[in-house]
């Protein structure tokens, strides 16, 4: 049997075994990358984000943050924990800050490091706005989409060599750059509208189970959508659904997101 096919035996033996379930939305992905890798080097950028950048504390704006996030944290818990998963979230180490930006953006990475930009709290407007776009934001990391970029691109560039385990630290580490482009002011964290889709279903989800209103999600993605109009589209919403499509889709996951938050003690 020629290398090629070989190869190609055991890239799909390797798709199957790495496929990794989504135990909110059902979605599987493929995973390959090492968890553990990607935690330590999302720990360092966070950690060199925050040293370039005016965080927040002590103001009544960052104690929502950190409110709000940790609420998210805590209802994700539970979850896992119910199901017999909480091995998922054994090495998050949570961290939640505000930045001092005017950019309408905020992100997660791998391993709970939360970040909220000054400008989008005007777009959020209360407790109920903010839990929608950090229940989004910690939904990436939940579900691995980290993981799955990182996968992808690893497929994508050397194929065969991960069967080997012949990438390098520094091509390791190219992939992870790639994948996460950090700068001295922002972490724009590139995901496909896939991606995108399922952290808005996941997060809808857990906002509601930490007992915030998912009926807030559809004016949040409003405003977010009348901030941008008639300037250059910030980078939050560049590979996101359209808004028709997210709001259908809104729509289409709120009845059982009222469910999670009846269940959290939420007025229907």
């Amino acid at each position: 049997m020629k290398i090629t096919q070989l190869l190609g035996i055991g890239a799909i033996a390797l798709t199957v075994s790495a496929c990794t379930t989504n135990p909110i939305t059902g979605r599987s992905s493929l995973q390959i990358a090492n968890n553990s890798e990607i935690l330590t080097m999302s720990a360092q950028e966070y950690k060199t984000t925050l040293s370039k950048a005016k965080v927040i504390t002590g103001t009544a704006d960052a104690k929502r943050v950190v409110s709000v996030g940790s609420r998210i944290k805590s209802a994700a818990e539970k979850y896992y924990q119910n199901i017999g998963r909480s091995a998922d979230l054994a090495n998050y180490n949570w961290e939640f800050n505000l930045l001092q930006s005017n950019e309408l953006n905020a992100w997660c990475m791998p391993g709970g490091k939360v970040a909220v930009y000054t400008g989008i709290l005007p777009v959020t407007k209360n407790d109920n706005g903010l839990a929608v776009v950090m229940g989004h934001e910690v939904s990436h990391a939940l579900a691995g989409h980290g993981n799955e970029r990182i996968s992808q691109a690893m497929m994508a560039q050397y194929g065969g060599a991960i069967l080997g385990s012949t990438i390098s630290n520094a091509q390791w580490a190219g992939i992870f750059e790639k994948v996460y482009p950090i700068g001295s002011q922002v972490a724009l964290l590139k995901y496909g509208r896939s991606q995108e889709s399922e952290a808005d279903q996941m997060g809808l989800y857990l906002m509601s189970m930490a007992g915030y209103d998912p009926r807030e999600a559809v004016p949040f993605w409003n405003r977010m959508e009348a901030a941008s109009s008639g300037a250059r589209q910030p980078e939050f919403l560049s590979t996101h659904p359209s808004p028709g499509t997210r709001v259908s889709d809104i729509n289409k996951n709120l009845p059982k997101a009222l469910e999670y938050y009846k269940a959290a003690g939420g007025k229907i």
